[in-house]
């Protein structure tokens, strides 16, 4: 039998109506609202530091326009996590956030699928299993209720995410004075593999890297213009008069693209660079990418046809890809809001409301954009949420590791016109040496997992911060992937220790 050893703390809650515990019973509790890649993390790093949670996930009872379950943690948008390279951006950020004991990372590379050099998941079995491993920790407790006001009190971690019901949102906007910004993600379709038409397909990822995980359907110039032409004529959704549409670049709807030229997506999602045809040894005028979306290998998306035309439309456009006429759509692209908040006036590099230190922010509600910096920002609001019911004072990663260039982005208060941003090599400060390409970026990457290891020696002096618990922690969340085991809870006292990462 595994021992878990966790750091236990008073969690006395007395219930009302309102499904919050009063002050005088709210020692050293967390409450975090939104159960989605961030507060999952949140809470998960919170519980490994021995604090008690209560995690409040409105869906089954309220649903959303995206959501089609009820599971912690799904994700509704792509399937993928980007790269694994650390050459990528999004790869540094995925090993710094193993550096950091993250959750989300540890149980997507439990349920990947084949897709090259990027970490994509099953989404299905992903979400259970951040679901599962949640459920299991003796500390957390899941709320299946809509919050729709801001507690007043206590230590709080927002991360309602994107898709922020109507109450709670007029909530956050009366707290912070002012409306919100709105801008769209878009869906793309995905379709049966029984269904694609695999003599006119061929597989290959680009360049050669990672084998053959893509599906690719090749199109002639004139397949090509055939497409762009139907794309910009088709019928699109109509976006909500008292909504306006500000779509963030890297989930522009494949027809908003289109309207810029008609070379755009020749040069962008439909590029055919490093994806030679085998049959013809030459490479297409343009590809369309599809990418498995399970591990069964029965569903395959389209990359990067994110689109806001109408269901009737898209299955006639989309039909004229080669391999696609008579393909069968599961799912047919589609719109949600997103919402986010001006976080540089609002808030600090620690994730902290500016006006109220106990009132922490994180997922893409602070402006970052995409499932890994969702993550990361629940996992960092965790941390500094410990901090304080440890009376230690709030951290933030170096500038120059990705998480750290990242959080200082958002929380800059100089900055005036704010969008969404993914983390990109562009927020780390340039190295003392000059280097070119992928030279540079590996060793913006090395620099970064160096640096990063560096302060979390410092902040812990060399220890694990929980006496041990990282390791039992990391043995039990094997033992929820795999099934195994029953896990044994046994109290530990706080000496005084940082409770840091």
């Amino acid at each position: 039998m595994i021992v878990l050893v966790l750091v236990r703390t008073e969690h006395r809650i007395r219930r009302h109506s309102n499904f919050f515990s009063t002050h005088e019973f709210m020692e050293n509790f967390v409450r975090i609202i939104g159960g989605g890649l961030a507060g999952t993390e949140a809470a998960w790093q919170l519980a490994r530091r021995g604090v008690a949670v209560e995690l409040f996930e409105m869906r089954p009872v309220r649903r959303t326009e995206a959501h089609a379950t009820d599971q912690l943690a799904e994700v509704v948008c792509s399937n993928s996590l980007r790269s694994d390279s650390l050459s990528a951006p999004a790869g540094l950020l995925k090993a710094e956030m193993r550096q950091l004991d993250s959750l989300i990372i540890r149980i997507a590379e439990a349920h990947r699928v084949p897709a090259g050099s990027a970490l994509a998941v099953d989404r299905d079995s992903f979400a259970r299993g951040v679901t599962e491993a949640i459920q299991a920790l003796p500390n957390v407790e899941v709320i299946r209720h809509e919050v729709e006001s801001i507690p007043d009190d206590g230590i709080v971690i927002l991360a309602s995410g994107p898709l922020t019901s109507p109450a709670l949102s007029d909530a956050l906007t009366a707290k912070l004075g002012e409306e919100h910004l709105y801008f769209y993600d878009a869906i793309s379709p995905i379709v049966s593999a029984e269904s694609i038409d695999m003599s006119v397909a061929y597989r290959a990822a680009r360049y050669g890297k990672g084998g053959d995980d893509y599906i690719n359907l090749p199109l002639t110039r004139e397949q090509y213009y055939r497409f762009i032409d139907a794309l910009v004529a088709a019928e699109r959704v109509a976006t909500h008069c008292f909504e306006r549409f500000v779509p963030f670049e890297g989930c522009m709807p494949i027809e908003e693209l289109a309207d810029r030229g008609k070379e755009t997506l020749a040069f962008g999602p439909m590029r055919a660079v490093g994806l030679i045809d085998p049959r013809t040894d030459r490479r297409p005028y343009a590809v369309v990418q599809l990418r498995q979306e399970n591990r069964q290998q029965t569903l395959y998306n389209l990359v990067g046809f994110q689109t806001k035309m109408t269901y009737g439309e898209q299955r006639k456009v989309f039909a004229l890809i080669p391999g696609l006429a008579n393909a069968e759509f599961v799912r047919l692209g589609s719109l949600h809001r997103n919402t986010f908040i001006n976080a540089p006036q609002h808030l600090l590099p620690t994730l902290q409301w500016r006006q109220r230190e106990t009132l922490f922010f994180a997922g893409q509600m602070t402006g970052v954009e995409g499932y890994i910096e969702s993550a990361a920002t629940g996992l960092l609001a965790g941390i500094n949420a410990a901090n304080l019911i440890f009376d230690i004072a709030p951290v933030v990663p170096p500038p120059t590791t990705a998480l750290g260039a990242l959080l200082r982005y958002i929380s800059d208060p100089e900055r005036k016109r704010f969008q969404p941003m993914n983390v990109n090599f562009g927020l780390i400060p340039p190295l003392s040496v000059r280097l070119r390409g992928k030279a540079k970026k590996e060793m913006l990457s090395r620099r970064a997992l160096a640096d990063m290891a560096a302060w979390l020696g410092e902040l812990d002096g060399g220890a694990s911060g929980v006496d041990g618990s990282d390791l039992a922690n990391a043995e039990k969340l094997d033992c929820l992937i795999h099934g195994e085991t029953v896990i044994e809870v046994q109290p530990f006292r706080n000496e005084g220790k940082a409770v840091v990462p």
